[in-house]
């Protein structure tokens, strides 16, 4: 059975979460319980700190794990990176005083910079010749300039809102960081074969994400011409109809593309056109 260590609360446990969920993977809910077993897929829950993570895969102690990259990068725990999962994205930035003016990477030259990524922060500031003092402090890191404890700040930003009302701004991207799956390096044969079809699961999962499958009536003498506007998978399916001179054509398109294709097979004849969401999509 495998065992998977996923974060105890906030937004990359409510996605980790919703991901299993969709892979049809049901998880116990309990505030209360450090281990939960799934009923219906061989494989144990373990809630933790984040920050544990790397560390507990690493080891051994969990098989596979759910972390942010930030946080596999800083503790720099020796286990595989299995897939970007790519849901919980930020980026790891340094921020300097809103009223202050930036002239470049020199400007931290000899200034303290609180964070709570020492590592990670250090290797950028060694890699572009930067000597500053670095002010390791757990949470709350924003506020720091304005108590007078350091000249700027390295953390976390997802949409920039904390840092608009500590009036800090942004002013270098050092890492983009997102959800990632890491595993024991030393893990058996059996659970490898859970873990292939866990990663199968995923797959059908994140494939069918932002799709739909699009069915429509149209003329058979505009066929070809539909067709051609058709960004589909494959060859999207036709079926004749009852009526003679029409047929039913089924096929598969991209959310983001969605308006601007139905406008076109609109006005080339497509009728009855009727949109279904896709949970799954195995390729």
């Amino acid at each position: 059975m495998l065992r998977i260590a996923v974060q105890a609360k906030g937004r990359l446990f409510e996605e980790t979460i919703s991901l299993l969920e969709e892979a049809d993977i049901k998880v116990p809910s309990s505030k209360r319980t450090l281990l939960v077993q799934s009923p219906n897929f061989p494989m144990e829950i373990l809630f933790l700190r984040d920050d544990d993570i790397p560390q507990t895969v690493a080891t051994g102690v969990a098989d596979l794990g759910i972390v942010g990259e930030n946080e596999f990068e800083e503790r720099e725990e020796d286990a595989e990176v299995i897939k970007r999962l790519d849901f919980s994205k930020c980026r790891l930035s340094l921020a300097i005083p809103k009223d202050l003016d930036y002239s470049g990477l020199d400007w931290f030259q000899g200034k303290k910079i609180a964070t709570s990524y020492p590592v990670i922060l250090r290797r950028f500031l060694k890699k572009n010749g930067i000597h500053a003092e670095v002010h390791v402090i757990t949470g709350s890191v924003e506020v720091s300039p304005g108590i007078g404890l350091a000249d700027a700040i390295f953390d976390i930003v997802s949409s920039g809102s904390t840092l608009v009302s500590n009036r800090l701004k942004e002013v270098e991207v050092v890492m983009r960081s997102e959800a990632m799956l890491i595993g024991y390096k030393k893990m058996s044969p059996e659970k490898r074969k859970t873990l292939d079809e866990l990663l199968f699961r995923i797959a059908a999962v994140r494939e069918a994400e932002d799709k739909k499958y699009i069915l429509m009536n149209a003329p058979k003498d505009k066929l070809e011409s539909i067709i051609k506007e058709l960004p589909g998978i494959k060859s999207p399916t036709v079926m004749p109809l009852a009526e003679e001179g029409w047929c039913s054509i089924h096929t598969v398109l991209s959310e983001d593309r969605f308006w601007e294709i139905i406008g076109k097979l609109k006005s080339l004849g497509a009728e009855g056109i009727l949109v279904i969401p896709i949970e799954k999509m195995i390729l």
